[in-house]
């Protein structure tokens, strides 16, 4: 299988992270494409994916499946031997699926659109809005703050262990910086979680 990525992109990152953790990085061949370039804009790879975003990945049999948290799923429902990042038990699975729609809706989201609307990366593209991108960087920075609190006395964000929560929320914080949005001095709990993380290997990839 292929992985279509651009390597520098968050989402590629956590696909990444997450085949790390499983041991799966080389069960696939990953494939630069240069979306500054506009590679993901080509006919060929809107007939992968008709969204144009990365990364897509590309079973043997021509299969294409876009969207992060799709990809984590195949891999984590196909090698069920590999260590689990979305819950073994009822509970795991919707505390960690509760846990993820929040960092995706009020953490990943506005960070994503704050870089769009405010670094002029993809002006080319699209009509960028900075006042809509510093209210969403407002967003990102009150959640920052919760999650802060949400981390006093816990080495993850729930289950009691490593999951994928971990690996999206760990993932956006770096990417945050891209547009200068840091961990503040007081939040000592989320920056002990995060330089915790950073030693992982699968954070090395």
């Amino acid at each position: 299988m292929k992985i279509l990525e651009t390597k520098t992109a968050p989402n590629p990152r956590r696909v990444r992270m997450f085949m790390s953790e499983k041991g799966l990085l080389d069960r696939a061949e990953f494939v630069e494409i240069d979306i500054l370039k506009g590679e993901n804009l080509t006919p060929e790879y809107v007939a992968k994916n008709p969204m144009k975003k990365v990364p897509v990945m590309e079973l043997d049999d021509g299969t294409c499946i876009s969207e992060t948290m799709a990809i984590c799923r195949f891999f984590e429902e196909s090698y069920p031997d590999s260590p689990t990042l979305l819950g073994d038990t009822p509970l795991e699975k919707a505390l960690i699926e509760q846990w993820l729609r929040w960092i995706e809706f009020s953490f990943f989201m506005p960070t994503g659109m704050c870089f769009q609307h405010t670094s002029g990366y993809f002006k080319d593209r699209m009509n960028p809005i900075s006042e809509w991108g510093e209210e969403c960087r407002n967003t990102v920075e009150k959640f920052m703050h919760f999650l802060d609190k949400q981390l006093e006395g816990k080495d993850y964000i729930c289950c009691d262990r490593f999951t994928a929560a971990d690996i999206n929320a760990f993932t956006t914080v770096a990417f945050a910086r891209v547009v200068d949005i840091r961990i503040k001095p007081e939040q000592s709990n989320l920056q002990a979680w995060y330089d915790r993380i950073k030693q992982r290997p699968s954070a090395q990839v």
